[in-house]
C-alpha cells in the first residue's frame, strides 16, 4: 500500500479540525466535526467522516488540549512529591508573589499536590553540587511503601541543588520504582536541570501529574489507529514548536501543554514565508480567544516564563504566544465608568451570539459584524444559520440605546473595542520586545480573524495581510509543518571574564549526547538531525537573561559577549558594553527534519470570477454596495479592490475600502493595506 497522505489534526473545545494532504499533488482538504468528551472519539469520528484510509497515511499529527484542560480543571490522578526534609513547602511558598498586585483578597490557586502527599527524606547536595548527605535510604523505602498504600499514580522528586547533581534523585527514583514498578516517575535532574528551586520543582510537579493522564490518551489514541490501519508513530506537537513521539511522554508529558496553540504559531510563520515574509505576526482570533504570536527572520519567538495557571511556572521552552479574551462570540458590556467593553467573558459555544438564536441578548462581536452586513446569514457551509435580526436587537439594546448612538455606530464601537484590545496585544508582542510592526506582515487566520485582520493592521500601520486558504482550521494545518524537536539546558553560572571555552564546549557536548541518544530512540535517521546552540547570558547582577546563539565549536568568548550586547540592544534599546556580562544557561534545540509535502503552487488562469451576489456593508458609517465572492471560485492571480467580502467555509474575509487585494500562487489572498 502506497502511502501518500499526511493527516493533522487539532482538537478544539468545540470543533476537531483535520487537514489532510496528498503527497503528490501537494493539494489540502479539510473537514471540521464537532469535539466529544473524549476526544479520542471526536479524533476517528472526523477520519471516518473525511473518508481517510489510515493504511495510506505516512504521518498522523496531533495537537491536543488534554495536557491544558487535566491542569486547568484540576481533573488530575493522586500525585506525590519527595523532596529534601525542610523543603516540602517550596511549590507554596512560590515567589510570594500575585497576578493582580493591588487584590489583597485574591490568593493564588492551591498547589497540584497538597501537603500531605509531600512527604520528605534525608539527603543534600550543596551548591557546588558536591553530595554532603547521602539519600537515606531507609527513610527513602518508607516513604515509598507509604506511597503505595496511599495509592499515588505518580511521583515527582525534587531536590535541593539536584540540578548540579542528581545522583539522590536517581536513587530515590531507583527505590519507588523497585516498590511500584508501573508508575511514572519525575526528576527534576531529568526535567529541567536548571536553578531556582520553585520554577524546577513547578515544572517537574506539572510534569508529573500530568503524565498519567497524557500516557493514558496517546496510549489509547495510537491503539485506535493502529487498529484502523495506520503503521507509522503518531507525533503530538508540543509547546517548543516540534512534535515528539509518545516514547517521550512519559518523561516529559507537560511538554504538551499548550499544544495546540503553537500549531497555529508554526502554520503562520510558514505561510508568511511561503508568501516572501520573514517577519510576520499570527493573529489567531476564534470564538473566545485571540492568541497572538511572532516571527522574525523566519523564527518564532521563543519563552521560557509561561504557565497555565499563575504561580506555577512551567519552564519548558515554548513558542511564546499573548493569548486575549476576543473572540466571535466575546460579549459587549459597559463597566462602573460607563465605559464600553469587549471581552473577556463569553458567550461560547452555547447559547453563543445572540444571532445563533439560543437565548442569548448580550452583543457580541458576531453579531456587531452580522448588523454591519460583513456576515451574512450562514457560517460552516450552512451549519450554523444566523439571524440578523437578533443581532440588531442585541446591539441596539445593549450599546445603542445606553450610548445614544446610532445602529450601525455601536455596532462598529464594538467592534473598535475588540480590534483596540488586539492591536494592544500584538504591541505588546511586537512593540515592547523592540520590534517595529511596520516591518512585519500580519497573517489572520481563525474562524474570525479574516474579519478583523486589516482593521488591525491598518491600527498598528502593518503593511501587509495574508488570509491563508482554509483560515479556520490553520492551527491543523500547522501541526504538518513540525519537526522532532527536543530542548535540552543546562546551568553555566559564570562571568563571561573567568568562562573557559573548552569547559562550555565540553558541557554542550554532554547535552549533544543526550539529544543524539533521545532522537536515535525515537528512530530519526542520523543524517535528519540538526543540533542549534544558543547561550543564555545577562549583565552582572541581572536575574533575566537573553538567548544568545553560540557557535559550534564555541570560539572565543568575546565574541559571545559582543552579540550578546548588540541581542540587548535590539531588546530593550540600549546596551553597556563596559558592564561585565554574566553566563546563565547552555541551550541545545535538537532537531530531527521530517520530510514535508510542497504545497501544490497554481498557475494565473486570467479569469475574474464574478461575485455570488452583493450586500450593503457598513464601513466608518457608510453603506455601501459590496460584492460577495466565494473563496473557493477565486483562481490565483485574481486581484481586486475593496469594498469586498470573501466567504467560505471556515471563516469570512472581510476588504474594507482603500485596501486592494491579490491570490497568490498557494491561494493565499493577500491583501496591501492603505492608511
Amino acid at each position: 500500500m502506497v502511502q501518500d497522505l499526511r493527516v493533522a489534526v487539532d482538537v478544539g473545545g468545540t470543533f476537531t479540525d483535520i487537514c489532510i494532504m496528498d503527497e503528490t499533488t501537494g493539494l489540502i482538504r479539510i473537514e471540521k466535526t464537532s469535539s466529544t468528551r473524549d476526544p479520542i472519539e471526536g479524533i476517528m469520528g472526523g477520519v471516518s467522516k473525511a473518508g481517510i484510509d489510515l493504511s495510506r497515511v505516512a504521518l498522523f499529527s496531533h495537537g491536543t488540549t488534554v495536557a491544558t484542560n487535566a491542569l486547568i480543571t484540576r481533573r488530575l490522578p493522586r500525585t506525590a512529591v519527595v523532596t529534601t526534609k525542610g523543603f516540602r513547602d517550596v511549590i507554596e511558598i512560590r515567589r510570594a508573589n500575585k497576578e493582580d498586585l493591588w487584590d489583597t483578597y485574591k490568593d493564588v490557586v492551591r498547589p497540584y499536590v497538597p501537603r500531605r502527599d509531600r512527604l520528605t527524606v534525608p539527603e543534600r547536595v550543596d551548591a557546588g553540587g558536591k553530595v554532603i548527605e547521602p539519600l537515606d535510604v531507609e527513610a527513602a523505602r518508607e516513604v515509598a511503601r507509604i506511597l503505595k498504600r496511599r495509592g499515588v499514580a505518580a511521583v515527582a522528586i525534587c531536590f535541593m541543588n539536584a540540578y548540579l547533581n542528581g545522583a539522590n534523585e536517581r536513587a530515590m527514583r531507583d527505590i519507588l520504582l523497585a516498590e511500584m514498578p508501573d508508575i511514572p516517575v519525575s526528576i527534576s535532574s531529568q526535567v529541567l536541570p536548571e536553578i531556582f528551586e520553585h520554577e524546577r520543582f513547578s515544572t517537574t510537579v506539572a510534569n508529573a501529574v500530568v503524565s498519567p493522564v497524557v500516557v493514558n490518551y496517546t496510549s489509547r489514541l495510537g491503539d485506535r489507529l493502529a487498529h484502523e490501519g495506520y503503521t507509522r508513530d503518531l507525533l503530538l506537537l508540543h509547546t517548543g514548536g516540534g512534535v515528539m513521539t509518545p516514547a517521550s511522554v512519559k518523561d516529559f508529558a507537560a511538554r504538551l501543554a499548550g499544544s495546540g496553540i503553537a500549531a497555529g504559531a508554526i502554520a503562520s510563520r510558514y505561510i508568511a514565508g511561503l508568501c516572501g515574509f520573514p517577519n510576520s505576526i499570527g493573529l489567531d482570533m476564534g470564538g473566545t480567544s485571540t492568541d497572538v504570536s511572532l516571527a522574525y527572520e523566519g523564527h518564532s519567538r521563543v519563552t521560557k516564563d509561561w504557565h497555565i495557571e499563575f504561580g506555577y511556572p512551567i519552564r519548558f521552552a515554548s513558542i511564546e504566544v499573548l493569548t486575549i479574551g476576543a473572540g466571535g462570540g466575546s460579549l459587549a458590556w459597559t463597566d462602573p465608568a460607563g465605559s464600553l467593553r469587549n471581552g473577556p467573558q463569553s458567550a461560547g459555544a452555547h447559547p453563543g451570539p445572540a444571532c445563533y438564536g439560543n437565548g442569548n441578548t448580550q452583543p457580541t462581536n458576531t453579531d456587531a459584524n452580522a448588523t454591519l452586513g460583513r456576515l451574512g446569514t450562514d457560517l460552516a457551509g450552512g451549519k450554523v444559520k444566523l439571524d440578523p435580526e437578533l443581532a440588531r436587537q442585541a446591539v441596539e439594546s445593549g450599546v445603542a440605546k445606553p450610548f445614544g448612538l446610532g445602529l450601525h455606530e455601536a455596532a462598529d464601537a464594538i467592534v473598535k473595542v475588540a480590534n483596540a484590545n488586539m492591536s494592544d496585544a500584538v504591541r505588546l508582542i511586537s512593540i515592547s520586545r523592540g520590534y517595529d510592526p511596520r516591518d512585519f506582515a500580519l497573517v489572520a487566520f481563525g474562524g474570525a480573524g479574516a474579519l478583523h485582520g486589516v482593521d488591525v493592521a491598518r491600527e498598528l500601520s502593518i503593511p501587509v495581510v495574508i488570509v491563508p486558504p482554509n483560515p479556520g482550521v490553520t492551527s491543523a494545518l500547522g501541526c504538518l509543518l513540525v519537526d522532532m524537536q527536543h530542548d535540552f539546558s543546562q546551568s553555566c553560572m559564570v562571568d563571561a571574564a573567568d568562562a573557559d571555552a573548552a569547559e562550555i564546549e565540553a558541557q554542550f557536548a554532554e547535552l549533544e549526547k543526550a539529544a543524539l541518544a533521545r532522537l536515535t530512540h525515537e528512530g530519526v535517521a542520523q543524517n535528519d538531525i540538526v543540533l542549534q546552540r544558543s547561550i543564555d547570558m545577562m549583565y552582572r547582577g541581572q536575574w533575566r537573561s537573553l538567548a544568545v546563539n553560540a557557535p559550534q565549536p564555541i570560539g572565543a568568548i568575546a565574541d559571545l559577549v559582543q552579540s550578546f550586547h548588540a541581542e540587548h540592544q535590539r531588546e530593550y534599546n540600549f546596551r553597556r558594553d563596559s558592564a561585565p556580562v554574566s553566563f546563565f544557561r547552555l541551550n541545545l534545540k535538537a532537531v530531527g527534519v521530517v520530510p514535508k509535502a510542497e504545497f501544490a503552487v497554481h498557475a494565473p488562469t486570467g479569469v475574474s470570477p464574478a461575485p455570488v451576489g452583493h450586500r450593503r456593508v457598513w464601513f466608518e458609517g457608510s453603506g455601501l454596495d459590496t460584492p460577495v465572492y466565494q473563496r473557493d471560485d477565486l483562481p490565483c492571480g485574481f486581484s481586486f479592490q475593496g469594498p469586498a467580502i470573501i466567504e467560505q467555509l471556515d471563516a469570512t474575509t472581510v476588504v474594507p475600502p482603500g485596501a486592494g487585494a491579490e491570490v497568490d500562487k498557494y491561494l493565499n489572498i493577500i491583501i496591501r493595506v492603505k492608511e
